[in-house]
Parts: C-alpha cells; structure tokens; sequence
C-alpha cells in the first residue's frame, strides 16, 4: 500500500480485502462511518436480486445509523470499473473521498466526492 496512505483509510482497504477473499467475490468494499465505525461487504448477485459491494457497505452503514461517511474503498481486479451508481451511494452519505484498490492492497483511483471539491 501507499506509504503515504492515511491509516484509517489503509484500515479499510484491509477490510475490503479480506471481505473480497473471505467470499471469493469479485470486489470487496468498506465505509468508515462519522464515529469511526467500519462496515465491510461484497458483491451479492443472486437469482431474485443483485446488489453491488460499496452500495451494500454505504446500506449496511445506513441501516445501522450511521449519519455521515468518512470515507470508503473498494478492492477489485485493475480491469473492473467503478460505477457512477456505486460512487452515488457513497456521495449520498457524504463521503469524502473512495479509494479504488488492487486485490494486493495498491491503490489505483482516489475518487473525491465532488459535490465537495471546490468550484472553480
């Protein structure tokens, strides 16, 4: 991981993956909360319904009170896409920034919500 990485931020990354391994998924993914707690989920893709690793963590959140995101990440192969969808329920409970990591813990996009970036 990245030296200078925040460690609140490389604590969740490290959730993300052990999410991702411990189910064999595709992406893992984990939010910190205002009160510094962390949620951790994957990718779920069942017959009835799907739902994607970083919506399920920003729902777990939710569900559990949490009022505000700090921050989020989101472990997957290089090649896999982070959707605007998937940003959006990070954006919603006002994550500051989600960091898009590589299976071995690198990180390859940070992605700043931009309703908090300055206007220019």
């Amino acid at each position: 991981m990245d030296a200078e990485l925040d460690p609140e931020d490389a604590k969740i990354i490290t959730l993300a993956r052990s999410a991702r391994a411990r189910a064999d998924a595709r992406r893992g993914a984990a939010v910190r909360d205002e009160t510094g707690r962390t949620y951790a989920a994957v990718d779920v893709e069942l017959a009835s319904f799907s739902v994607s690793a970083l919506q399920l963590a920003v729902a777990t959140a939710f569900s559990s009170g949490a009022v505000r995101l700090e921050a989020a990440a989101v472990v997957a192969d290089a090649s896999d896409t982070d959707s605007d969808s998937d940003l959006a329920a990070a954006w919603d409970l006002g994550a500051a920034h989600v960091l898009l990591a590589a299976p071995d813990g690198t990180v390859l996009r940070h992605r700043p919500n931009p309703a908090q970036q300055p206007s220019a």
